[in-house]
């Protein structure tokens, strides 16, 4: 469980430097908490960047271009990888 939660802070960490629409550190807690939802369900890359550009475009009713939310998913998928392959 203990390298659940690191690997969450991760994510945490990665998304709040990802910043897509410059609100400062912190802003998206609501949106972070379901991006990290949403990479326990899936592991398919185009699936998260699509489910992270709807999770952002619901809060805050502006779109992230497809790429850049490709690019935060595939960061985030390393992420995931790196924890369920370590002993």
């Amino acid at each position: 469980m203990r390298k659940e939660i690191l690997t969450n802070l991760q994510y945490v960490d990665v998304l709040n430097e990802w910043d897509p629409f410059q609100l400062k550190n912190g802003s998206y807690e609501t949106e972070i908490a379901d991006v990290i939802q949403a990479l326990h369900e899936l592991n398919d890359c185009a699936k998260l960047a699509k489910r992270i550009q709807t999770i952002y475009e619901f809060s805050f009713e502006k779109l992230i271009p497809i790429h850049d939310c490709v690019k935060i998913a595939a960061e985030l998928l390393v992420i995931k990888a790196n924890e369920t392959c370590s002993i």
